[in-house]
């Protein structure tokens, strides 16, 4: 098996060397290389490479996978290439500039909500656990009581995590587009001011005005696009003042004027347009579930992994997400998405069962134990899936059986759980007991079908590259 350093090299050799890179950096399982020329590389000859799992393009990047160990490669890539790690990444002007299209729109749109929301996922994943305790406790297993301190203490905790969202993503969002990030956090703490809310939750709202213009009132807790639209827009405000005020001034006149031109902005403008935005994707993810019914719910949890390889996943969870984070539940999507790990958890037991190599059962430990702890299912889909082929057909039978029990039962989501592992089942309490009762049967029926497939159909090990 190849070392971390000899990936990297491989790697850095076949997109064209360190002179076609511009860009590189990576996420948790792949490395992402911005090419001056990505007509360069060879797909299929980057896919045999010792240690690679597969390859993405998507969002004007060249992703290679490389699985759990990417963070090691990307370090021996920096170091080979002398590239600048990820902190300090920044657009490079050698760049070719795109064309606007309305893929690379929708593409910048999306870099723009994970950028916000992919650094808050430990916030969001504790918050999920401290208010789902409680329920599952209290609501579902009646043993504990709704009047007890650890019952309070829990559910305030949890919920401050989500109330407080908008300060939240001012931090995250400022960073991503290049704002200071405590500005950011001023701007979403005005957003959930007690005074603000109130009067946007009262019975009768009266009308007001910010510097004379009318605004209108809504209840911006637990929201994510309102604040992602005004850091956005804060970072170009922001930077015009530096470039045009005085440096003995711009340390007090920057920071004042930015908030006294984003106020405006934000209450009047960026807050109620996301606000609308939020119940248009709310509407349009009612009538998908609509249309689609239980065998739309079906096909989601069956194509799920196979949508991670397009990159189309992103526009899905983006608006499930913006819909969660509005208070609405989702039977449809983020219900599916999580269904479709318990299918990946049964493929990987009925390959366990019939791989015929040591080696190979070893490695499908490892992918399992990515999968079930980290909700890292890339590993394993290039890996084993599309390494092997039959796989794919557990995956797509288990998913697609599990995810019709579950369409059909109407199996509703109720708190983001934004990581694939075996948490997000958590995620599924909050409503009735028999929500969670049909999640957990179609999760079984995903898991055992999945595998007894796997098992049936097998998977020839012989002549295949076992990866690194």
């Amino acid at each position: 098996m190849a070392t971390n350093k000899q990936i990297a090299e491989n790697v850095l050799q076949a997109v064209g060397g360190k002179g076609n890179v511009t860009n590189v950096t990576h996420c948790m399982t792949r490395l992402r290389f911005n090419l001056k020329d990505d007509k360069i590389p060879d797909q299929a000859a980057v896919r045999k490479i010792d240690g690679v799992l597969g390859v993405v393009a998507s969002g004007g990047q060249f992703q290679v996978v490389i699985g759990n160990n990417v963070a090691k490669v990307y370090e021996e890539v920096c170091a080979i290439g002398g590239f600048a790690k990820k902190e300090a990444v920044q657009e490079n002007l050698d760049k070719p500039k795109e064309k606007l299209t309305v893929k690379g729109f929708f593409g910048k749109v999306l870099d723009g909500i994970s950028g916000c929301v992919v650094p808050l996922i430990p916030l969001l994943m504790v918050a999920g656990l401290l208010k789902m305790i409680p329920v599952l406790f209290s609501g579902t297993l009646g043993i504990m009581s709704a009047d007890s301190d650890l019952y309070t203490l829990l559910t305030f905790t949890g919920d401050a995590g989500l109330y407080f969202l908008p300060i939240a993503i001012g931090y995250t969002g400022a960073k991503k587009f290049g704002a200071s990030p405590v500005l950011g956090i001023l701007l979403g703490a005005m957003l959930v001011h007690p005074t603000f809310v109130a009067m946007a939750t009262a019975a009768e709202p009266a009308a007001f005005t910010v510097f004379g213009i009318p605004c209108t009132l809504e209840n911006y807790a637990q929201t994510i696009v309102p604040m992602i639209l005004a850091t956005w827009c804060m970072g170009y405000v922001e930077r015009f003042f530096k470039r045009h005020i005085p440096e003995f001034l711009t340390t007090v006149f920057t920071p004042l004027l930015t908030i006294v031109v984003m106020i405006p902005l934000t209450f009047c403008f960026f807050g109620p347009v996301g606000y609308w935005l939020a119940n248009v994707v709310y509407a349009i993810l009612n009538g998908l579930h609509t249309v689609a019914g239980p065998f739309g719910y079906a096909v989601v949890c069956a194509l799920w992994l196979l949508l991670l390889t397009t990159g189309m996943h992103q526009v899905l969870i983006a608006m499930a997400l913006v819909n969660l984070f509005a208070g609405n539940p989702d039977n449809f999507v983020m219900s599916a998405s999580g269904l479709s790990s318990f299918a990946t958890y049964g493929v990987i037991i009925g390959g366990f069962i019939c791989a015929k190599r040591k080696e190979t059962r070893t490695e499908l430990g490892a992918y399992f134990l990515s999968n079930f702890l980290g909700g890292v299912g890339e590993p394993v889909l290039y890996g084993f899936m599309l390494k092997y082929k039959k796989p794919l057909i557990g995956q797509i039978v288990g998913g697609f059986v599990g995810g019709l029990v579950a369409g059909f039962a109407n199996v509703t989501v109720y708190q983001a759980m934004p990581v694939l592992n075996f948490l997000n089942f958590l995620g599924y309490v909050g409503g009735s007991a028999s929500n969670v009762v049909w999640a957990a049967i179609a999760a079984v029926v995903c898991v055992v079908v999945a595998a007894g497939v796997t098992a049936i159909v097998g998977f020839d090990e012989e002549g295949k590259k076992l990866s690194a």
